[in-house]
């Protein structure tokens, strides 16, 4: 194991046994590394590795903190990771999402609220086939993302966020509005968001996988 490996892992164990909480401050630099027997050049590098990815959070002139460890905040780096994937590994990505999202959407369908019901509702007005790939954009972005959200489970939700794209999401609507695509999209939207109205888990389940598995679909013969 590298000495920076060794570092992140030493200071990740420190987090998971108590020892460090979220919004602690970490002891400083020289103290920490003689405590954990690292340079502290290695150390800083750890610490530099793990401000990326949102566990610590370096104040300058004030000392290092961990984060919130929110599910959100450390999704982060996922998002941005999804953003630079292109061509094929695109279909890993709603392989993926394939398999989580309808779960989410089954698990939704027992604990959606009517006002969310209402939200979702409200992202399908003044959406057409003249609208803008900008606004299909978002609201695709909008309408998955509630539904994530009602399944009220923040785990799930995070990772469904951090595998959200609205690079690959606005390459997607602009080939449906070239295939003439936009309207049967619309209705499998609107589909699932009668499913769960009527709290029909099962259905909102299949619904949410037959509508990504046609994107998928298309996505194989357009790549």
């Amino acid at each position: 194991m590298a000495v920076t490996d060794e570092a992140i892992t030493k200071i990740k164990d420190m987090i998971i046994s108590g020892e460090l909480s979220a919004g602690d401050r970490l002891p400083p630099e020289k103290e920490l590394s003689e405590k954990l027997g690292l340079s502290r050049s290695s150390l800083r590098e750890a610490v530099k590795a793990l401000e990326i990815i949102r566990v610590l959070d370096v104040r300058r002139g004030d000392g290092t903190y961990v984060t919130s460890l929110e599910p959100k905040l450390l999704t982060e780096a996922m998002a941005f990771i999804v953003d630079l994937h292109q061509d094929k590994s695109i279909l890993d990505i709603f392989e993926v999402r394939r398999i989580l999202e309808p779960a989410a959407a089954a698990m939704a369908a027992g604990r959606i609220s009517p006002e969310e019901i209402t939200e979702l509702r409200a992202t399908m007005e003044n959406i057409g086939d003249d609208t803008s790939v900008e606004s299909l954009v978002e609201h695709d972005l909008v309408f998955h993302g509630l539904i994530a959200t009602a399944a009220n489970n923040s785990y799930l939700t995070s990772v469904l966020d951090g595998l959200s794209s609205s690079t690959v999401r606005a390459r997607i609507w602009r080939g449906l509005t070239q295939e003439k695509a936009v309207d049967r999209t619309l209705a499998e939207h609107t589909a699932i968001i009668e499913a769960l109205e009527r709290g029909d888990a099962e259905l909102a389940k299949a619904l949410l996988t037959v509508h990504i598995s046609g994107v998928e679909q298309w996505l194989r013969q357009a790549l």
